[in-house]
């Protein structure tokens, strides 16, 4: 298993402000003269981060000129749906800032999902520098943490051949609707300077048990493929599986 950060919280509004407050601070100490990549998650949590980041950038007056909007994963639906998380984000970030369109990039979950792959990784690469041939370095991903410990929409189950693809987006058929979706894969994730993710809600502390301790789900190949991971997380203890002890 990779090192990892693990940043505890009361409750999810604690969580949301140190995760705002870390991103605002990443983004006013990076460098200007070269974009600064970031891929948005979805998940319940996203938005009340977006929500709080928009309102510290408006607060602080933070320059968001260099920042370069990306999504970790999307579904295979329209950007008006409810089930988009490019509209979550739209309306708790991207509009509240205003802003500008050559900055967000998002997945065209509305295209058939190898066309909407094709795009996103078309997008990334001409944006954001390479580290390794084929493989984008972001400077942030964001993600959050499924009750089964998927990342993105990376789910377990999942061979081990096609962990290792270094394909940059990758279409997918999820194990909860929507089941249409396009997300990025492990080698990029494991590539970017920074991956964060935010663990809120009941019944996630097995998952996240066993993702630090054990590894064997998404979260826990992605800690094993990096140096480092940043974990925010409200869970008041970490769960163990039923009848361990």
């Amino acid at each position: 298993m990779g090192d990892y950060e693990l940043k505890h919280f009361a409750d999810a509004a604690g969580l949301v402000r140190g995760a705002a407050e870390d991103w605002v601070e990443l983004v006013r100490t990076s460098p200007k003269e070269k974009p600064f990549c970031v891929a948005l998650s979805g998940g319940r949590i996203a938005p009340l981060l977006f929500s709080n980041f928009a309102s510290r950038v408006r607060a602080e007056r933070v320059d968001l000129g260099s920042v370069h909007f990306f999504w970790s994963d999307e579904r295979c639906v329209p950007p008006s749906s409810p089930e988009s998380n490019f509209r979550a984000a739209w309306e708790q970030l991207l509009g509240p800032l205003q802003v500008p369109e050559r900055q967000i990039h998002r997945i065209q979950g509305e295209l058939p999902p190898g066309a909407a792959t094709e795009q996103a990784a078309a997008d990334l690469r001409t944006v954001c520098e390479a580290e390794a041939p084929n493989t984008p370095s972001l400077q942030l991903v964001l993600l959050g943490m499924g009750e089964d410990g998927h990342v993105a929409s990376l789910f377990p189950g999942e061979s081990d051949a096609l962990v290792r693809d270094s394909l940059i987006y990758r279409a997918v058929t999820a194990s909860k609707p929507p089941p249409l979706r396009v997300t990025l894969g492990y080698s990029v994730i494991a590539a970017a300077g920074e991956v964060w993710v935010l663990v809120s809600g009941a019944g996630k502390g097995v998952a996240l048990s066993r993702s630090l301790k054990q590894g064997g789900t998404p979260l826990g190949r992605v800690l094993s493929l990096r140096q480092n991971t940043r974990i925010y997380s409200d869970l008041t203890r970490l769960e163990k599986k039923p009848g361990t002890t």
